[in-house]
């Protein structure tokens, strides 16, 4: 009962990231390149098609302590070095704890107004797949940008999930087109430049 009762929270965690990422259909069928008819190889051909264009660059993830920011900036430079155009919500978007005085209401419409309307401007997503399972709101990100046919990469260091035997669920790491990991950070950050050195995202 116990052992059960500990593990509810990360059954509803993943329960909830698979549900916002099929729920996001609704909201990327919006866009015009892609109508419902279209079937998973031709998004993937349309996608590969891409590969090269644009540098627009939107980096999903957790930012809710400083460690996590800063490893997220890291990963921006490194990005940003290469050329690519950066937006990096900490920095470039609006921190609902950092705000007073605003309804929910109002916070959801101000924050999934902005970085939802970032992700649709993005040519790529790079996405912090750290945590015992992806932050909820990347993974709406992530739902979003897969469904209107943007390029998605994800970097992972935590090993967590490994000792649960979990790894990735094929509902996120099938949107990828590459996923770095490396549970040394300072070594997944080089191994991001190496491959920025010899490839474009």
């Amino acid at each position: 009962m116990f052992r059960t009762s500990r593990r509810l929270p990360l059954i509803r965690t993943i329960i909830l990231c698979m549900v916002m990422l099929l729920s996001v259909d609704v909201y990327a069928n919006g866009n015009e390149k892609f109508s419902d008819n279209s079937s998973e190889d031709t998004l993937k051909t349309k996608m590969i098609e891409h590969i090269g264009v644009g540098k627009k660059v939107y980096l999903a993830g957790p930012l809710f302590n400083q460690a996590e920011k800063d490893f997220n900036l890291k990963i921006t430079k490194v990005l940003e070095h290469n050329g690519y155009q950066v937006f990096l919500p900490q920095r470039d978007g609006i921190e609902a704890a950092l705000l007073q005085g605003k309804t929910e209401e109002e916070l959801v419409k101000m924050i999934f107004g902005l970085d939802a309307g970032e992700v649709r401007k993005a040519d790529i997503i790079f996405m912090n797949l750290d945590g015992r399972v992806p932050d909820e709101g990347a993974c709406v990100e992530l739902g979003i940008a897969y469904g209107i046919g943007k390029r998605c990469y994800g970097f992972k260091t935590d090993t967590r999930s490994v000792e649960l035997g979990l790894d990735l669920n094929p509902m996120i790491s099938g949107c990828m087109f590459k996923v770095f990991k490396s549970y040394d950070g300072d070594k997944l950050i080089e191994e991001i430049q190496q491959y920025l050195s010899q490839n474009k995202l």
